[in-house]
């Protein structure tokens, strides 16, 4: 039936997937050989984010649509992709994918409106934030008086720091407690409401902070203390207790992995060193393990009814760390370390173009389930 509601991460996880898949090899051949321009300069960081991670965002909180609702989004999402390959210059690339993000803030925004408490009313607002950052990127691309490119790029990673960090916590909690209590363990640590506020206010503040150079050592230490808290509350969710399910603590390790990436972004501000390759372990690796834990998770649960297999769950954790870990390790000037940055890549890029079949298997699956009843 047309008018019948599809779950929306069968679309763009699938896309998201393949995008992260292709996007990091054709940056590097960009930087090389000049083509595709998108790639080129903060082209690949505008990928990752407004591409791979809104994306990722879409296919998570939009949840079952209509196809009237479904379609011109992922139509948007896919044209700005294209646009943005082989003409980011054009105002057209830009428009595309400022509209899919609002499109996207519209239909989920509202939902989180409705909660009492603050904490439970702030990923709305989170998720505004990322989508307008590309309005943002654009109007200071066209020389507005707002802050750099670069620092803008910064701070919408801080940012997607912080959702990551609400929305990955909110996810691990309610698992391994719903774990531990069948086992007759009590987990009183779960959402840790006071960690989780203070988390919400250091990494805002650092948000806003990053967009000026002038408080870069500021903002470093309000990294430092939020990956201090970060790991604390992972720690407290006793993950050494699950280890019968491996989808759980590598969920956890993806969480850690944010740690990590506040943290030593943070000392690298406080150095007055550039905080770019410590990044790549906030968009390497807490994002890859993240996205790739949630994405196998959910496909799994609706088509099997099951978590993801022991060996999938591994094995994209120990490519997404050796992804994360070759990038950081290449530093400032990647270019003259090809080595490590072709490891990075080739790691990364294996990873989603495994996901995506798996992705692909898991939906006809479904699919056929879907016809037998």
């Amino acid at each position: 039936m047309p008018g019948k509601p599809f779950h929306a991460f069968w679309l763009f996880f699938p896309a998201a997937s393949l995008w992260a898949a292709l996007s990091v090899p054709l940056s590097i051949f960009s930087a090389t050989s000049g083509w595709p321009p998108g790639f080129i300069g903060a082209g690949h960081g505008h990928e990752l984010i407004f591409g791979f991670a809104l994306a990722l965002v879409a296919g998570y909180t939009l949840g079952p649509q209509p196809w009237r609702v479904l379609t011109p989004i992922f139509l948007a999402w896919c044209l700005a992709r294209a646009f943005w390959l082989i003409a980011p210059e054009l105002l057209v690339s830009q428009a595309l994918s400022i509209a899919f993000g609002l499109m996207v803030a519209r239909q989920v925004v509202p939902r989180f409106q409705a909660a009492k408490k603050w904490r439970n009313k702030v990923a709305g607002p989170l998720i505004l934030a990322l989508c307008l950052a590309a309005l943002a990127y654009t109007l200071s691309h066209y020389g507005l008086p707002l802050p750099s490119v670069r620092r803008i790029m910064l701070a919408t990673i801080i940012g997607l720091l912080l959702l990551m960090t609400f929305i990955g916590g909110r996810a691990i909690a309610p698992a391994i407690a719903g774990i531990l209590e069948k086992r007759g363990i009590p987990l009183n640590a779960r959402v840790q409401p006071r960690i989780e506020g203070t988390l919400l206010v250091l990494l805002s503040l650092a948000t806003l902070l990053m967009l000026s150079p002038a408080t870069d050592r500021i903002t470093g230490l309000l990294l430092i203390v939020s990956g201090g808290l970060i790991a604390l509350r992972a720690v407290r969710w006793k993950l050494w207790l699950c280890g019968h399910r491996p989808d759980l603590l590598v969920f956890g390790l993806g969480y850690f992995w944010l740690a990590a990436g506040s943290t030593v972004t943070g000392i690298a501000l406080l150095r007055g060193q550039p905080p770019l390759p410590a990044m790549h372990l906030i968009t390497v690796g807490a994002l890859g393990t993240l996205s790739c834990s949630v994405m196998l998770r959910q496909a799994w649960q609706r088509a099997h009814r099951h978590f993801p297999p022991r060996w999938q769950v591994l094995t994209f954790a120990v490519s997404i760390g050796l992804a994360a870990i070759t990038r950081f390790s290449a530093g400032t000037n990647p270019y003259a370390q090809t080595d490590l940055l072709w490891i990075s890549a080739i790691a990364w890029s294996a990873t989603y173009a495994g996901v995506f079949i798996q992705l692909l298997l898991l939906f006809r699956h479904a699919q056929t389930k879907r016809i037998q009843r």
